[in-house]
């Protein structure tokens, strides 16, 4: 077959049929920053201690009935035990005074069987102090997060498969109508098991919309235009929506309301179903020819160009003298060694920038005193990340600039174990140099795997790798949990990642300059080329 962008050509590439798909695919991406790292303040923990029922103690004991700890060099009131209240009670009755009378670090400590009390300075409520997520529970927090990754994981390999199967654009809105309906319903939630079932749906339709949106775009533009949605058109919508975020989070400032506003984008979204087109390589690739004319001829009649009288030459005449399609599926990517090195390399790769891009996007909060500051900062960061991306794809070979990108990275998460305490700036300007690597990187990769694969394949492989690299997104909350017992151990192990992640991309494929691949064969050849002049 004739290759696609030749055979469009008459479309040009920047009408108002491009305009349209460019801006509506971006704006719908736009829920997915919002949703994305709204677990930062709804599982945020905030300050807490034990409750202490309303007995009549002198002030003397009310004050000091929360031991005092030290963390991290600061001292603060421990937030899972109190001295026993019957104690504490008759020592007050009694007029015994602490520290003069009574030695308050000897007497017996004991959990907070009544409950906590929660600060109120930044959250009216999240869901931490909803469901009391906190001491013997604690680890329900990350695990949370967890859980949410672990939907957009299964989301991310089975909504590749059917979107290469069913076609990109219904994959798309049923993927947005799934995050819409369970952000609603997680609103009534009654209790954490619930939110968490709940949770998980949530996430297999947010990673599955990023996934359907960034191929069918892929698809339809072509040319600059097509490097331009891929690597900046549609992270700056994610970036715009993350942005978004810090500002609702501070004006609703507790977990139900802010939880409803996620929801609300994706009904405002869903009626634009006849504006956004299908594929029209996917129609070709399942022999829909008419289907894919009247769509390139329908976006003439917007471009208001003439349309040759056959567009798709090799598909001339009646559609039963097309070659038969072949079916493709997930172990079309296993099955010829280059293509299989590819993959691999590729889901590694993905694996560790993903772990490294969420595991600082999470950390957001604990990087200043004002959690919404410092989730903005790691918001606006992205902006130039997808802005450097798009100018490395514009003129620069891919392979060595994801290298580039990994090993940029790691060097800054490995300079702030240098960086003394008393330097908390610094600090967080090398954390968010690091973010902007790797949110660099994440771009690049999307990029490089849309040019690498075929139609026939291209969403089940993108599915499939970010299926794997989820595993990084499900783990990062427990490598960022780790500081608890090694603070830099989470910058060790993130930059550690990106090193070892630099050298397996040396040994990809290039795709720079190069057209979309529409058949496996072409792929092969492609490998095939590189392999010769490798072994040159």
């Amino acid at each position: 077959m004739k290759d696609f962008a030749d055979s469009i050509s008459f479309l040009g590439q920047w009408g108002r049929f491009q305009q349209v798909v460019f801006f509506l695919l971006c704006v719908s991406l736009v829920p997915n920053g919002f949703s994305t790292f709204i677990l930062v303040f709804l599982t945020d923990v905030p300050g807490h201690h034990c409750v202490v029922p309303g007995f009549n103690l002198t002030e003397d004991w009310n004050t000091t009935i929360i031991p005092i700890k030290v963390v991290n060099g600061k001292q603060e009131q421990s937030r899972c035990s109190r001295y026993r209240l019957d104690v504490v009670r008759n020592l007050s009755a009694q007029g015994f005074i602490p520290g003069r009378d009574v030695n308050v670090t000897e007497l017996e400590q004991e959990g907070c069987v009544d409950g906590w009390s929660y600060s109120k300075d930044i959250y009216q409520s999240t869901v931490v102090s909803e469901f009391d997520l906190v001491c013997s529970d604690e680890w329900k927090q990350p695990f949370t997060a967890t859980v949410y990754f672990i939907g957009v994981l299964f989301g991310s390999f089975f909504s590749g498969q059917l979107s290469d199967r069913f076609g990109r654009k219904p994959v798309l809105f049923a993927t947005m109508a799934v995050q819409t309906l369970f952000s609603f319903i997680q609103v009534f939630s009654t209790s954490w098991t619930m939110f968490t079932i709940l949770l998980f749906f949530n996430g297999l339709g947010q990673m599955s919309n990023f996934v359907a949106a960034l191929v069918l775009g892929a698809e339809i533009l072509t040319g600059n235009v097509r490097v331009l949605y891929s690597s900046l058109g549609s992270c700056l919508g994610f970036a715009i929506g993350y942005m978004i975020l810090p500002l609702a989070a501070y004006f609703l400032r507790d977990w139900k309301s802010l939880m409803l506003a996620s929801s609300l984008p994706g009904l405002l979204y869903l009626p634009l179903w006849t504006f956004i087109p299908e594929s029209p390589r996917w129609l070709l690739s399942q022999g829909k020819v008419e289907e894919a004319e009247a769509i390139v001829r329908k976006a003439a009649k917007w471009n208001k160009v003439k349309v040759p009288n056959i567009i798709f030459r090799d598909y001339s005449g009646d559609e039963k003298n097309a070659q038969p399609i072949k079916k493709a599926n997930v172990l079309d990517l296993l099955r010829k060694s280059s293509m299989r090195t590819t993959t691999l390399i590729f889901c590694f790769v993905f694996f560790c920038s993903t772990t490294g891009y969420f595991g600082l996007s999470l950390n957001t909060a604990q990087l200043h005193a004002n959690p919404y500051i410092s989730c903005f900062i790691s918001a606006a960061v992205e902006v130039p990340a997808y802005i450097s991306s798009w100018l490395i794809l514009h003129y620069l070979p891919r392979r060595p600039s994801v290298i580039s990108s990994l090993l940029l990275g790691a060097m800054p998460l490995y300079l702030i174990l240098l960086v003394p305490q008393s330097l908390p700036n610094l600090c967080i300007a090398l954390e968010m140099f690091g973010k902007y690597a790797f949110t660099a990187t994440f771009s690049l990769m999307f990029t490089y795997l849309t040019e690498l694969y075929p139609t026939v394949l291209r969403n089940t492989a993108i599915g499939t790798c970010t299926t794997v690299s989820r595993v990084g997104s499900c783990i990062a909350p427990f490598v960022i949990k780790l500081n608890t017992y090694i603070l830099y151990l989470p910058y060790i192990i993130l930059s550690t990642l990106a090193v070892v992640a630099a050298i397996a991309a040396y040994f990809l494929p290039e795709s720079f300059g190069k057209p979309l691949p529409e058949t496996m064969t072409q792929m092969h050849k492609r490998e095939r080329f590189k392999c010769q002049c490798t072994g040159k």
